[in-house]
């Protein structure tokens, strides 16, 4: 047999039969994950088992009714987490250095590492999986049912178990159009329509565009889960220019933002006239004006020092 056909021939499975995994293969699927490639082996990534059968239809609702999550014998969420890090370093006398933009991505890279390399071992194995994107539609929600400490977002999830489905494979992009040599390539007209062309089975409609439209055009479902995510991040302090108390006190005073910039958007918004900053001795000051008004912030980032001084014009 191919080594490598349970890979090439891979599809996803949306139909599971209610039964548990093998005995011992659970344990095997785990062991798999936990060998996956990580940055510098820090390993910031965590697997979540769901295994409460209420839990799992409460985060079947937030994905939007994916029987998926309910019906296959496992379900996992793939967690970037820098949490454990920060408590390693603080267990031994350490202090962990900000730098939330590269934290998010190598621990995005190691928990889409080691869920992908839990999938594959599942399907080596005979069983099905399914990747559940929809988490991120309440991601916010998700954190919070899951009980998420700062420092952790979901990236996914993925329900595994035995196939009730033997689906045909889905098209692919041809790979002249995502293989590219030494160099990027651009992309001429006649190559766009080739995707299109190699896609058009993707849709009942024959029309890949239908797809990309739905989920990534301007109005679509991207577009809309794009404000929860980002305020999830800042909560969960991946965001540089936005500390996760001066979020949530702006979120209370009716202000919800996930970085800096949307929060003067949202105060300037709110009818102040304009925000005035500047550096202290010992961290920065913001005045807010309106015509007849003005009110005066301090804190250790100019982020700070906004939240602070929102809640006092109330």
């Amino acid at each position: 047999m191919d080594p490598l056909h349970s890979l090439t021939q891979r599809r996803t499975i949306r139909r599971f039969e209610p039964e548990p995994l093998h005995a011992g293969d659970l344990e095997r699927l785990l062991e798999a994950a936990r060998r996956a490639p990580t940055d510098a082996n820090a390993q910031l990534y965590s697997i979540l088992r769901v295994t409460d059968p209420e839990l799992r239809r409460e985060l079947a609702r937030l994905a939007g009714g994916q029987a998926q999550v309910t019906d296959a014998a496992e379900f996992f969420v793939p967690l970037a987490d820098v949490y454990r890090l920060e408590r390693l370093l603080a267990h031994r006398g350490k202090e962990m250095a900000r730098w939330p933009r590269t934290g998010l991505h190598f621990a995005l890279v190691d928990a889409t590492l080691a869920g992908a390399q839990l999938a594959a071992a599942a399907e080596a194995l005979g069983y099905g999986i399914c990747w559940i994107g929809g988490l991120l539609n309440h991601p916010r929600e998700v954190a919070q049912l899951l009980e998420l400490p700062p420092g952790v977002v979901p990236v996914s999830g993925l329900a595994v178990g035995v196939p009730a489905e033997d689906p045909p494979l889905r098209p692919r992009l041809p790979e002249a159009l995502v293989v590219h040599v030494d160099r990027y390539h651009p992309y001429a007209p006649a190559d766009l329509d080739a995707a299109y062309a190699a896609m058009a089975p993707a849709s009942r409609r024959g029309d890949w565009l239908f797809v990309l439209e739905r989920y990534f055009a301007a109005g679509g479902t991207m577009e809309d889960r794009d404000p929860a995510y980002g305020r999830l991040l800042a909560q969960q302090g991946f965001v540089a220019d936005w500390p996760p108390e001066a979020a949530a006190s702006l979120e209370a005073a009716g202000l919800p933002a996930a970085s800096l910039g949307e929060a003067l958007e949202a105060v300037l918004g709110s009818g102040w006239r304009g925000a005035l900053f500047g550096r202290e001795e010992e961290g920065y000051s913001v005045w807010l004006e309106r015509e007849t008004a003005a009110e005066r912030g301090e804190g250790t980032s100019p982020g700070e020092a906004l939240a602070r001084a929102v809640p006092k014009a109330d």
